[in-house]
């Protein structure tokens, strides 16, 4: 691959900095190639999750491209440990497992977003700036899939009381949208306003609802039941 998929400036692929965390050396290896050929910053790789904790302190990265099966501590473990102490850091998982189980316990340790290692590399680079600029991306059948096991397994209600309450008719809007799948671009449309104000509705609802992102976010909306 000699071309760049799209230009630094369109993605600020540039400005950068990620931690690649894998037990494998040759995915590592293979991954930190592609990754700097698309003009991204590999400020440092681990093999384990307790080392990525390390690592994370040490050279503060925009963004941990995060393996969850790995000896000793695993990778749902070092993104909740990650997430508490570097809440600007943001974590991408790359892993083969789309178990239910997998997903939802990432998600909710703080995973900005979820995708599988056999997804393009044009995917894990909108993965990974998407999640350095605070919005979340996850495989379409990861999300769908996620979301049933919400669904079906944990309704909550009384978490309706707590949205209608905090959140503004609007917020309500966005906050469905984000359930549905869609992104800020596509929420916009919808709503006849602009991509800038979904984000401000997006960044009030996460802080009003004291959640980490939007994933997060269509998890508390399906637990309620408003979608």
């Amino acid at each position: 691959m000699s071309e760049r998929l799209q230009s630094e400036g369109e993605l600020g692929l540039d400005t950068l900095r990620v931690l690649l965390v894998d037990d494998h050396d040759l995915f590592r290896t293979g991954l930190r190639n592609l990754l700097e050929e698309q003009g991204l910053k590999i400020v440092g790789e681990a093999g384990a999750g307790s080392e990525a904790v390390k690592m994370t302190r040490d050279v503060a990265p925009d963004v941990v491209v995060m393996d969850l099966n790995m000896p000793g501590m695993g990778g749902v473990e070092a993104t909740r440990h990650i997430t508490s102490f570097a809440p600007l850091t943001r974590v991408l998982v790359l892993t083969i497992s789309d178990q239910d189980s997998d997903v939802l316990d990432a998600i909710l340790a703080g995973a900005s977003g979820y995708l599988l290692k056999d997804s393009s590399i044009s995917d894990l680079l909108r993965g990974i700036q998407a999640a350095a600029s605070g919005e979340s991306l996850i495989s379409p059948t990861i999300a769908s899939k996620l979301l049933q096991r919400v669904r079906a397994s944990s309704s909550q209600p009384e978490i309706e009381k707590t949205i209608r309450s905090e959140l503004s008719e609007r917020e309500i809007e966005v906050l469905k949208l984000i359930a549905n799948g869609q992104d800020n671009a596509q929420i916009a449309a919808d709503l006849h306003i602009s991509p800038k104000t979904v984000k401000n509705h997006i960044s009030n609802i996460l802080m009003k609802l004291q959640i980490e992102n939007r994933i997060q976010a269509a998890v508390f909306a399906v637990r309620s039941g408003i979608v």
